[in-house]
């Protein structure tokens, strides 16, 4: 897909100018992120009003986030990066960071302050976890369900999922380990806080893969966001997991008969990473994005449009309503108190170590 600049007034061009001279910054930027309702926040709350201050630029999108490791690998050895700016979770971005992939970012150097001068170091704070990471959101992946499909009584725990005979039907569940194997040891007794202890040894995955093997032959697997509400409307699945603003827009925008499954809802982050290896004048346009797409009021103005809490201290105060419903966006966030009385704190760390090895053994067990 690819979107056109936007007509804007000579003035707003003039008073937003980009630090360095527009003849050396290239004129496309590729993006890459995950489709859906995602995606559709990204443009509406700061690709569309980057277009506007920069008639001459155009923006092509690429929906290949979930596959960013593997491609930029690929790409790096070819010697042919094509992606400008990409969109991964923090894990990946580790990962892409400690292969030299990945471009180090100086956040006070690179980034706006907030408003009122705090650093961008200070801003992000904590949830600047990789020295060639950008954090835009906080986000979970939990589950939904079709109220009209799970009988009387709705599902209140993430066991239920693995509970075939009181929830009949199919279920689906992302083509990953991440998070299918920390609910699965949950599910079969392991504590919150030994998850990780148990999985990084060969009996605490076989144990997980054991259990998830109690509902394989109901499971549909999904590679994209955008799949289990799809299927969820479709009536294809009785349950499915997924990212909690895909859920947010079936339920709230598509008003689709489906209800939210908060418990153990697993938190992550997800924001921004540039290749390493740019010609200069794409760098220098990407970074001229990248300092405006992350300000305070762009965060803030994503939650607009999708239930992902932004990732700037400076922004949360600005969130307020949907930009089209003019519901109060606050209480769908996944960092709502009512909504994270039992979640699962994601370890990035952990699987930016294990993930080749785990995605190893999860891929040769799917293939049994």
């Amino acid at each position: 897909m690819k979107l056109r600049n936007l007509s804007a007034l000579a003035a707003t061009t003039a008073l937003c100018a980009p630090m360095a001279l527009a003849a050396d910054m290239a004129n496309e930027m590729t993006l890459v992120s995950w489709g859906g309702a995602y995606q559709q926040s990204q443009l509406k709350a700061y690709v569309e009003p980057y277009l506007e201050m920069n008639p001459d630029v155009t923006v092509v999108w690429d929906e290949s986030s979930a596959e960013a490791t593997a491609k930029l690998r690929a790409m790096s050895e070819a010697g042919n990066v094509t992606w400008d700016l990409v969109d991964v979770v923090a894990s990946d971005a580790m990962r892409l960071c400690d292969e030299g992939l990945a471009m180090e970012i100086d956040p006070d150097e690179d980034l706006a302050a907030a408003p009122d001068g705090t650093s961008a170091s200070d801003d992000f704070g904590d949830l600047l976890v990789s020295d060639c990471f950008v954090p835009q959101i906080v986000y979970s992946t939990t589950f939904g369900y079709r109220t009209d499909l799970v009988g009387d009584t709705a599902p209140s725990s993430v066991c239920d999922v693995f509970d075939l005979e009181a929830f009949p039907g199919k279920r689906a569940l992302q083509k990953r380990p991440i998070d299918n194997m920390e609910w699965a040891l949950f599910c079969d007794g392991v504590a919150k806080d030994e998850i990780y202890d148990v999985l990084g040894t060969d009996e605490g995955v076989a144990r997980a893969l054991a259990k998830l093997d109690t509902i394989k032959d109901s499971v549909v697997w999904w590679t994209a966001g955008a799949e289990t509400p799809q299927l969820l409307a479709d009536g294809e699945v009785v349950m499915g997991s997924t990212f909690n603003g895909r859920l947010f827009s079936a339920i709230a925008e598509q008003d689709q008969p489906i209800g939210m499954l908060w418990d153990m809802q697993s938190f992550d982050l997800d924001g921004w990473i540039v290749p390493e290896g740019l010609p200069e004048d794409r760098k220098a346009r990407v970074m001229d994005f990248l300092k405006f797409a992350t300000d305070t009021q762009r965060l803030a103005d994503q939650a607009k449009y999708i239930s992902y809490g932004p990732a700037r201290a400076s922004s949360a105060p600005l969130v307020g309503k949907h930009e089209e419903l003019g519901i109060d966006m606050a209480p769908h966030m996944p960092t709502d108190p009512a909504n994270a009385t039992n979640v699962h704190i994601y370890d990035y760390e952990w699987w930016a170590d294990n993930r080749d090895d785990m995605d190893a053994k999860f891929q040769a067990w799917l293939a049994q």
